[in-house]
């Protein structure tokens, strides 16, 4: 049983040399254990733990300090369902909690934006005047790349993340982005001169 979260809690450099070696601490492991197994005191131990190592991580993703405090309380809010999927023997909880946290920031950031097959906004006062029609061609445009270069050509151009954000909120290497960003650009202008359309992508 998990009687102080606080007077047990790993400090951050316990958890980081605990998630170098590949393994958690005891404390953690009992935590994780109760809390798969519905204990309400292992899940609070865990917040307490980790909840500012999600909070970083998502900041870093969300780059707004109140949508990433909403996100890290709903990242644990769900832990009790979400714990069940975790197993020790493949990542630390530190690397398996940060991997759920991305992905809830990125889902975050595809709500807010829109994903272009659903809405496009568009910034540029250039692009401003593009009308329902040109916008129409992007949509369809979009639609036909693969959904990794499309996913990357919206965080850039649309989010507005840079390559190196972009890599960590996929959880890609940079030079990877890069990669699906010129092989995306390039199918996109194939694709809307098809249309009739003139390229609309900034350059990066």
């Amino acid at each position: 049983m998990i009687s102080d979260a606080r007077s047990v809690c790993p400090t951050q450099v316990d958890r980081e040399a605990a998630a170098a070696a590949g393994s958690d601490g005891q404390p953690t492991k009992r935590a994780i254990a109760a809390a798969q197994a519905g204990n309400k005191e292992a899940l609070h131990f865990l917040y307490v733990s980790y909840s500012e190592d999600v909070l970083r991580h998502v900041k870093r993703v969300v780059k707004d300090h109140h949508e990433a405090e909403d996100i890290t309380q709903n990242v644990f809010l769900k832990l009790d369902k979400s714990i069940q999927k975790y197993e020790p023997r493949e990542v630390p909880f530190l690397a398996w909690i940060l991997r759920v946290a991305r992905n809830a920031a990125v889902d975050h950031l595809r709500t807010r934006r829109m994903i272009p097959c659903e809405e496009i906004r568009v910034t540029d006062q250039e692009h401003a005047r593009i009308g329902r029609e040109r916008r129409q061609d992007l949509r369809v445009a979009l639609s036909q790349l693969p959904g990794d270069q499309r996913e990357v050509l919206v965080l850039r151009h649309i989010v507005g993340l840079s390559p190196v954000e972009i890599a960590e909120a996929l959880g890609k290497t940079e030079s990877s982005v890069h990669g699906l960003h010129h092989r995306g650009r390039q199918r996109l202008r194939t694709a809307l001169e098809d249309l009739g359309a003139a390229p609309v992508v900034a350059n990066p």
